[in-house]
């Protein structure tokens, strides 16, 4: 038996085609009963962010990366062309396992050490355990990669200065205008990326922020908590053009805000500056917003310049991490070994108690 590893993400390739691979939730979940469904399959952990879209498995000796492409451009409606192909990378064995680990201490996010991915890790593990993809060896590795990236934040300063996504966002935002203390702000979706959002923007003393969701109920719990307004979005084109940062996170397969409706706004409001952030995943935003006078879009892609200001401090931290990846994978490996030792040895005691 072997650990595969599939993926695409923020180095191998740009937003445009990192969307088309991005799994919802009920993807992933009939992704997880395909791989469930095929005999040698072990088990599997599907994750699936902003950066990056990777499928982790168990699989027996003769099993190929191959067909968890296979299986994943199927399940996304893509063409399995040889131009795609070769921007995911395919990782065995103690490789993709280093790879996990790196993953979870933020050493292979677009922002360096971010915090976000840990808990993201945690609910693909939580999804597999649901769908019943979890066998004893990926049940030990996942506790390792979830303590190993617990450990490397709380010994290095790896996050230092904050390291979200939302935390990049409400900085770049910043740099951009100046300062947000006299600024109103629209956020779109009150979800984990949205409440983080707001908790940087209160932390920035913004003047008044705008909460906007699908559920009105959901916009408005939010508010209530941070001393937000919230808003349905029947009626973005009234608060558009009473704002001066849109951040958006929320979770739609298609765009919400388009040019002809960024055109209008920009005319209401005097063609007054306005940033535009899209952290959602599919975008959200249509990305000709960037096209016109006084308006500045910026995408995941463009946060990681965030950091440059503390950058020195988590570069020395990521050798550290490193160092801890790199022991603990040897912890991973002994571990796995002393319970495959007792394996056989039950196995032995029950062989010959049959004779």
């Amino acid at each position: 038996m072997k650990i595969l590893t599939v993926g695409i993400n923020h180095k191998t390739s740009p937003i445009e085609t990192r969307e088309k691979f991005f799994l919802g939730e009920l993807e992933r979940e009939l992704l997880l009963s395909e791989l469930r469904n095929d005999p040698s399959v072990f088990s599997s952990i599907i994750l699936s962010t902003c950066n990056r879209c990777e499928i982790y498995a168990h699989v027996d000796e003769e099993y190929q990366p191959q067909e968890l492409l296979e299986k994943l451009f199927s399940i996304k409606h893509q063409t399995l062309t040889h131009d795609l192909q070769k921007l995911f990378y395919i990782l065995e064995g103690q490789a993709a396992v280093t790879h996990l680990l790196r993953v979870a201490c933020g050493l292979d996010s677009l922002i360096l050490g971010e915090k976000q991915i840990l808990g993201q890790i945690r609910e693909a593990v939580l999804l597999s355990r649901q769908h019943l993809m979890m066998d004893k060896a990926f049940n030990i590795l996942t506790n390792f990669v979830l303590e190993t990236g617990k450990k490397a934040r709380r010994e290095t300063q790896i996050d230092f200065g904050g390291s979200s996504v939302a935390w990049a966002s409400v900085c770049m935002a910043q740099n951009i205008l100046g300062t947000l203390k006299d600024k109103t702000v629209l956020i779109l979706g009150s979800g984990k990326m949205g409440r983080l959002a707001v908790e940087q923007l209160i932390n920035k003393g913004v003047k008044k922020i705008y909460i906007m969701n699908r559920t009105l109920e959901k916009a408005q719990e939010l508010a209530d908590q941070s001393g937000g307004i919230a808003v349905g979005f029947w009626e973005m084109a009234e608060i558009l053009p009473q704002v001066d940062v849109c951040i958006c996170s929320s979770s739609c397969p298609h765009y919400l805000i388009d040019q002809e409706l960024v055109e209008q706004t920009m005319q209401a409001r005097g063609n007054q500056k306005m940033v535009y952030i899209d952290i959602s995943m599919p975008r959200n935003i249509d990305p000709k917003v960037a096209d016109l006078a006084n308006v500045c879009l910026v995408t995941v892609d463009d946060l990681d310049r965030v950091v440059q200001d503390n950058i020195q401090k988590r570069l020395c931290a990521a050798g550290q991490v490193e160092t801890i990846v790199i022991n603990k994978v040897e912890e991973y490996y002994e571990a796995i070994s002393k319970v495959n030792l007792i394996e056989k040895n039950k196995n032995l005691i029950l062989s010959g108690g049959t004779k």
